[in-house]
């Protein structure tokens, strides 16, 4: 018995040997993988980052995502080659982000537009937003400006609302399906009044009609805004987001003027396509929130009308997703849709 005993321990001991040896391999195999991700994080970027912005040159998105990824660069040496591909309301732009190799070196600047709205306005979309594209960095968001004629006989929203109730006014808007227009339909529904919703194709000519007579109101982003309010074309009645904006501290939210929890906000946000290395995110998001803290970021952003965001990637993911449920129940109310 002894003897067939020893046999057995014997026989075995090579199995747990062997057993030893493969947990040691696969300890290795995960520590280098770990190194090996580390290294990645380290050397990143060793060639040119591609950001790619869908909107034309000097627009809002184009001027921030340059002051951003300009102070990145200033602060890293990273070279950011920024490339403009417009059109579709920014699809086109972020569906080459989506298909785009996700090794770290595509990156997209999405907006409310092209991550939130557009799911829902478009009957057919190029890329899925919330499946397709991994979530960097919240960057900047602004608010929509309510303005009318500095002529206009109402000073407040109070008295908009009333003259609305007596007679159909109408609303102009950069295009159907803009932040403007929706935050123009939401408010409709909120104050329960009806409108006549005028588009035309971009901010200018909107602006054109408003300040000539032919339209009564227009949400507009505070770079078409603030020049006319300045200039003394046209009175801000209120802002749209949740606290007062500091290039206009003395005009109310539209929450302030007794729509309690009312905001709309204009957000742009850094994406990379699906899959992109958790390690590169994680650089990509600390070096944005470093640039967005930086007092001099901070103060032109303001001069435009944007306030810095920053936050987490995973942030960012649960923000994308909700925004994406709220301007989407916006668009199906409002009965827009982009054929």
């Amino acid at each position: 018995m002894n003897h067939d005993f020893t046999n057995h321990r014997i026989a075995t001991e090579p199995g747990h040997t062997f057993a030893r040896a493969l947990l040691g391999c696969a300890l290795s195999a995960l520590l280098a993988v770990g190194a090996t991700g580390a290294m990645a994080a380290d050397a990143y970027p060793s060639q040119p980052v591609r950001l790619i912005v869908p909107f034309p040159p000097a627009g809002g998105t184009d001027v921030l995502s340059r002051l951003v990824f300009n102070k990145i660069g200033m602060a890293t040496k990273w070279n950011v080659v920024v490339e403009n591909r417009a059109g579709a309301g920014g699809n086109i732009g972020l569906d080459s982000v989506a298909k785009a190799k996700a090794d770290g070196y595509t990156l997209g600047m999405g907006q409310t537009a092209n991550l939130a709205i557009n799911p829902t306005l478009y009957p057919k979309m190029p890329y899925n937003a919330q499946k397709d594209f991994t979530p960097v960095a919240l960057v900047a968001a602004q608010p929509v400006v309510l303005i009318v004629r500095n002529d206009a006989p109402y000073k407040n929203v109070a008295e908009l609302v009333a003259s609305a109730k007596a007679k159909q006014l109408s609303m102009a808007s950069a295009g159907t399906g803009t932040v403007g227009h929706l935050t123009g339909e939401m408010f409709a529904r909120r104050a329960g009044i009806k409108m006549l919703h005028v588009p035309y194709k971009g901010a200018s000519p909107a602006l054109t009609d408003l300040l000539g007579g032919q339209t009564d109101f227009y949400f507009a982003t505070p770079p078409i805004a603030m020049p006319m309010i300045k200039a003394g074309k046209v009175r801000a009645l209120a802002v749209t987001s949740a606290k007062r904006m500091p290039l206009l501290s003395a005009v109310p939210t539209i929450a302030e003027s007794g729509y309690a929890g009312f905001q709309a906000e204009d957000w742009k946000a850094l994406v990379a396509p699906a899959g992109t290395p958790p390690e590169m995110v994680a650089r990509l998001n600390a070096e944005v929130n470093k640039a967005l803290a930086q007092p001099d970021t901070i103060s032109k952003l303001r001069e435009e009308g944007s306030e810095p965001r920053g936050g987490s990637a995973r942030d960012l993911g649960a923000f994308i997703q909700s925004e994406n449920t709220r301007w989407g129940e916006i668009v199906r109310q409002s009965g827009a849709r982009v054929e």
